[in-house]
Formats: C-alpha cells, structure tokens, sequence
C-alpha cells in the first residue's frame, strides 16, 4: 500500500475529490447491493463526475465523525489496547482503485491490525447484538485488502448507551470476491463509462422512483433488446402471483386446523392468528356528512406504475 493523501489539513472539498478516484470501504456495500441508502447507478454517476458527490445523512455522518474520539477512549479503557489515529488515504499498489481512509491502526502483537469506529441508533442494538452489520463486513474485508492487515477491531457506541466490540479476522476467499466486484465495476462502468445494468436493490428502486417520479405523457418506440427484458418481467410476475396463491393456500389450511383458537403448538413451531383491532376513519361517511372538513384534510399523492402487456 501507499499513502494517495494526507487528511490532516486537507480541504472538505479536496477530501471529497479524492472520494471519486477510487473505491472506498463504504462503497462496497452499494456495489454488493445492500446499502439501503445508496445504488450503484447513483455510485457510477458519483465517480464519473456526472453529478456531485452525495454524503448522505449529513446528521448522522457529522455526528458519527464527533463521537468517534469517545468510541476511540472507551475502546482502549475497556481493551487497554491503544489506537493510533491514521490521518491518510491510502491506496493498493496492485489494484489502485481500491482506497481506504482509516479511523485508526492497532499494534497487535508485532502486526498491524484496524481500528474502526462506528456510531448507530437504537434500531441497530439487535443487529451489534449479534455481531457486525454486513454493510461493515464488507467495508472493513476491502481495508484488510488494501493494507494487507490480518484483523480488524471494530467499536460501537449503539443508541448513545450501548457499546459492542468486535473482532474480524482477514478472510481471503470475501477479499478475492470483493476485488473482483470493485474491479469489474472500475474498469467496466467508471473507466469504460458503461452504464451500471440496474439491480433489484432497494436503493436502486428508490433511486429510479425519485429520479423518473413523472412522466411526459409521451409514447416511445424501445430497442429490440427490451424484449428479452419484458419476457422476464412477465415470466416472474407470474411466478409471483403462483407463490403468492400457494402461500395463501397453506395459510389456509393452518386457519383451518386452529379454527377459533388462536395459538397451536407443532413440533418446535408455534402458529398464531390473533385477533388485531384497527382504528380507521370513514372517509365515505365523512365525504357525505362532513364535506368541507373532508375536503380541507385530502390530499393526493402520485406514483408510477410499471407493467407489461
């Protein structure tokens, strides 16, 4: 590895242009397709400089960076293992496009491990229960990739109460797969300015939603190789409603078997269907009865709705 830049006294704004000449660790979760925030099609745009670089929840990331110095002091109070800042962008001598920007190095026994801080709310308790979130998996796997480390401490402070440490070792069979991802998109989509073909994230459903949210009304003649698209389409459309009729289906049959009761016991499963009580206006009687009050309270709200026929 060598150092792309020192970020001591670097510039926001020439901090984040040297965002858009390689991958970073929180990239990867968007080019895996499980960053719920971000799709890779916004990421190819990002770093192909058609558009601004977005940082996302500017709240959460100012907050992140403001706390990290207390997950930092806790981390070591409660290890005794003492964490040396890194102020520098890094970067791959073999694969050049893959970055990294540490929160932090850690002399384990002779060898340098990472350090990494993270900050989430409450939400998020059950997932550092259970160990690391995926997204950061991915994020600290590309830093042992980078800097040729063969372990990551990563610590979190969760709904500003709750503090979770772990430990990953380098797992070289995720490193290759993660090189391959990030070199497929970077030499592919960013330096040969291909296109990224869309996925089914829901990120990148969102961003699509957003970014055609209306239509010009107009009727277009697509190329050939929309059919092959379409027939896809309407083959797992199918598919869909078929599971969703034999989901019912079995449903059914469990209704059948607790008839009035509300809980049965089978084996090691436990099937409820429970009584659930919802409140709910009555529009139409409101419309008729309380026309004016109904009229000064609705709203409409637009959509588009794709289908093939």
């Amino acid at each position: 590895m060598k150092i792309l830049a020192k970020t001591k006294d670097l510039s926001h704004e020439e901090w984040l242009k040297y965002r858009t000449q390689g991958i970073g660790g929180s990239d990867v979760s968007i080019l895996a397709g499980i960053n719920p925030f971000k799709s890779v099609h916004q990421l190819w745009l990002e770093k192909t400089g058609q558009v601004e670089l977005e940082e996302g929840d500017t709240e959460y990331t100012h907050f992140g960076t403001l706390l990290e110095p207390i997950v930092r002091k806790e981390f070591t109070a409660r290890t005794g293992i003492k964490v040396r800042q890194k102020h520098m962008i890094l970067q791959s001598e073999e694969y050049p496009f893959m970055t990294a920007n540490l929160d932090g190095t850690i002399n384990d026994n002779g060898e340098m491990a990472i350090f990494e801080a993270k900050t989430a709310s409450a939400f998020k308790q059950d997932i550092w229960e259970e160990g690391i979130p995926a997204p950061y998996i991915l994020q600290i796997q590309h830093y042992m990739a980078v800097t040729g480390a063969k372990r990551t401490y990563i610590a979190a402070i969760v709904g500003g109460n709750h503090f979770y440490c772990h430990m990953m070792e380098r797992d070289e069979e995720m490193i290759e797969k993660i090189i391959l991802m990030e070199k497929h998109f970077w030499e592919e989509n960013v330096l040969g300015g291909i296109e990224p073909v869309p996925d089914g994230s829901e990120a990148t459903t969102n961003y699509f939603n957003s970014k055609f949210g209306h239509s010009n009304g107009e009727t277009i003649t697509l190329p050939e190789e929309v059919i092959p698209i379409c027939e896809e389409y309407e083959r797992l459309s199918k598919q869909l409603k078929d599971v969703e009729t034999a989901k019912n289906a079995a449903g059914n049959q469990l209704k059948n078997y607790l008839k009035e009761a509300e809980t049965g016991i089978v084996g090691n499963r436990k099937i409820s269907w429970k009584q659930i009580s919802k409140s709910s206006v009555d529009t139409k009687r409101l419309k008729t009865e309380k026309p004016d009050i109904y009229n000064d309270y609705l709203t409409q709200s637009q959509y588009r709705r794709l289908s093939v026929a």
